[in-house]
């Protein structure tokens, strides 16, 4: 498989670094932190204007027609600067979902002002009960007059205390666990019925605690078939997780380069450290992660446009799993080479150890991916 990124996706990865380098540095995101949603709604419409929150969908749905790799070469980018705005959650997750089975008139009520960075949007899928165990689903949308009637609390959901609208997933049948019976809605984030509360991450960013009581929705807020949306959930997550990858990659290189930086400029004994071979050992093993972070990023990136369910799997969770050992390699080494100032506030290196922190457990941590892994065909025909 050809790892090599095509000129346009070279194009598209030069002109990301620039606007991130002139429009969103770091000290921004620590700006941002106090902010009261996280992240800035001019900014959203800026990186619109770049065509990034549009890139993955189809030209017919007036998107730019680009491949997931795509959105992963603006993903790191994204990750070398910390930016805060809700690509994952809205243009990845949400998005996605639109586009795969929305209908046109949902994908022009919805879809098409998140693409413009007029609204965002948010996925809440997740409870407290369940972990990663996308079946498990205790909200209900029961039959109302003409629509649903939605009850039941959702956690953890990225962009969950901004979004304009929220896809929900609610059991319109079967039991809690049953993998049948999930059903996907549109809510609006103001609607009757919607509690919101806001919950910091370690990172500095935002997540969101949902709270339905009796929210009701008609029957055009349905997204695809009643009853049959796991497997729309399973590749949305993937693709969740895919460009959780893509942005811990991003983070972890940056965080790797300021390192070795450092080693350069820090001098002990009248010699910059970088010249101890023990720490050049340490620096060269970071390497070696980093290179094999980059791999298994492209390879799950590609993975996720193509057909076999069960490569996908098998392949988002191996670099899933690549990016929780190797970032924690990485950023753990990187704080111990800068010494006692990479755990201060005032260092950036200390931000980028919290972001591949959230990252790693987001969309399914090392040990739901190893266990994931183990069940597919894949894994299988190679023991």
């Amino acid at each position: 498989m050809n790892f090599d990124l095509t000129e346009e996706q070279q194009m598209i990865q030069e002109q990301a670094a620039k606007f991130v380098a002139a429009e969103s540095p770091v000290s921004r995101f620590r700006k941002l932190r106090e902010d009261e949603i996280g992240w800035d709604k001019a900014m959203w419409a800026k990186m619109a204007e770049q065509g990034w929150l549009s890139i993955a969908v189809p030209e017919e749905q007036g998107g730019f027609g680009g491949s997931f790799l795509d959105m992963a070469v603006i993903l790191e980018q994204l990750g070398r600067g910390l930016v805060p705005e809700p690509m994952i959650a809205s243009a990845v997750l949400a998005g996605g979902i639109l586009s795969d089975i929305g209908t046109e008139a949902q994908r022009d009520e919805f879809l098409s002002p998140m693409m413009e960075g007029s609204t965002s949007l948010a996925f809440a899928y997740a409870e407290k009960q369940s972990r990663y165990n996308l079946s498990d689903c205790a909200t209900k949308a029961e039959k109302s007059g003409d629509g649903f009637t939605i009850s039941g609390e959702k956690v953890w959901v990225l962009n969950g205390h901004a979004a304009d609208q929220i896809i929900v997933v609610a059991r319109t049948a079967g039991e809690q666990f049953d993998d049948s019976g999930l059903s996907l809605f549109v809510v609006d984030g103001d609607a009757a019925g919607l509690t919101r509360i806001t919950v910091p991450q370690m990172d500095g960013q935002k997540s969101a605690l949902l709270r339905f009581d009796g929210v009701q929705v008609g029957a055009d807020r349905l997204l695809g078939r009643e009853g049959e949306a796991l497997s729309m959930i399973e590749l949305a997550v993937d693709r969740g997780a895919a460009a959780a990858v893509a942005e811990g990659y991003g983070a972890a290189q940056e965080l790797f380069e300021r390192t070795v930086a450092y080693l350069k400029q820090r001098e002990q004994f009248g010699v910059p450290i970088g010249t101890f071979q023990a720490l050049q050992h340490i620096a060269a093993d970071m390497y070696a992660e980093i290179e094999l972070c980059k791999s298994a990023n492209m390879l799950s990136a590609i993975q996720i446009d193509m057909d076999d369910v069960e490569q996908r799997k098998a392949d988002v969770s191996s670099a899933k799993l690549q990016l929780a050992d190797g970032g924690w390699f990485i950023s753990k080494n990187a704080i111990q080479l800068f010494g006692g100032i990479g755990v201060t506030d005032e260092q950036d290196e200390g931000l980028f150890f919290k972001r591949l922190r959230v990252l790693n457990s987001q969309f399914g941590d090392a040990d739901y991916h190893v266990d994931r892994f183990k069940t597919q065909k894949s894994f299988d025909s190679q023991g």
